[in-house]
């Protein structure tokens, strides 16, 4: 009888134990996503909601799109991949590091000049960022897809040659772009219109008109081929694009839908890649 009850015993610990280990496994659930910093706000919000919903926690790491890809790359590790336009993800699809199957277009960016509260140097349209005085930062065209774009519309604008005399920083990341608005170092930047969502007072935008603009931007999302939970990964995806991950986005001044973001631009390209000219030096 007392060995029955030993091994009752015994067998009721053991469930314990497995029920008790199954579910920590299952609360201790991570993801990593390397992240362009162009969504920074509104990702960090969204992972924070994804985390009380599902319980599954999101580490994110934030800079510039390409040196995100290349972190991916070198430590051959990263569960999901959300850069700040296309055009990193079709490096990294020639990288072949994404599964193409998972991706999702989780929000969209316009192109704008970014100026200082209040606008003191009036600046009003490309061409006033030609002109003498006249101090311009933009994201590192070789690594921030923020860069890209500016370097795209002033040589479709035919103005890259007299704008590039007035560009003084070369910025590693969306945010960073942002924030030399912020702290008063350049008089503008070419930035993406949720900028003055980020900071409203201390920063105003410009809208370029249609024709100068080749392409509106993207932010796409997918799993990478390193991913150690490809799953969850695919969840956290899907949260970003469902109501409520959407919602988030909508209220830090992001845009949704395509057919929104094709009322600034009508006839530009979204999404697409761009390449720096071959003689283009930062």
């Amino acid at each position: 009888m007392k060995l029955i009850l030993k091994i009752k015993l015994a067998i009721i610990i053991v469930l314990f134990i497995v029920t008790f280990t199954g579910c920590a496994r299952e609360e201790l659930k991570t993801i990593n996503a390397f992240i362009g910093s162009a969504s920074k706000p509104a990702m960090e919000e969204a992972a924070a909601a994804f985390e009380e919903e599902t319980g599954i926690k999101v580490y994110l790491t934030f800079g510039g799109s390409g040196s995100m890809l290349s972190q991916i790359v070198l430590s051959q590790s990263g569960d999901l991949y959300i850069p700040g336009s296309q055009d990193y993800m079709t490096k990294a699809e020639r990288k072949d590091i994404i599964d193409t199957s998972s991706m999702k277009k989780i929000a969209y960016l316009i192109p704008v000049i970014a100026v200082q509260h209040g606008n003191p140097k009036n600046i009003r349209s490309l061409a006033d960022l030609a002109e003498p005085g006249v101090e311009i930062g933009i994201g590192n065209p070789q690594s921030v897809c923020l860069g890209l774009y500016a370097i795209e519309i002033f040589e479709y604008n035919r103005l890259l040659e007299d704008i590039s005399k007035n560009i003084v920083v070369n910025a590693e990341s969306c945010e960073k772009t942002a924030t030399l608005i912020s702290l008063d170092l350049v008089d503008a930047v070419i930035g993406w219109d949720v900028f003055q969502s980020w900071d409203p007072e201390k920063i105003d935008i410009v809208y370029l008109p249609a024709d100068q603009l080749p392409r509106i931007a993207y932010v796409p999302g997918a799993v990478t081929r390193f991913a150690a939970d490809k799953t969850s990964a695919r969840k956290f995806l899907d949260f970003l694009v469902s109501e409520k991950g959407q919602l988030i986005f909508q209220k830090w001044g992001y845009i949704t839908t395509e057919d929104e973001a094709r009322q600034f631009a009508p006839q530009a390209e979204i999404g697409g890649e761009y390449q720096l000219p071959a003689t283009y030096r930062p």
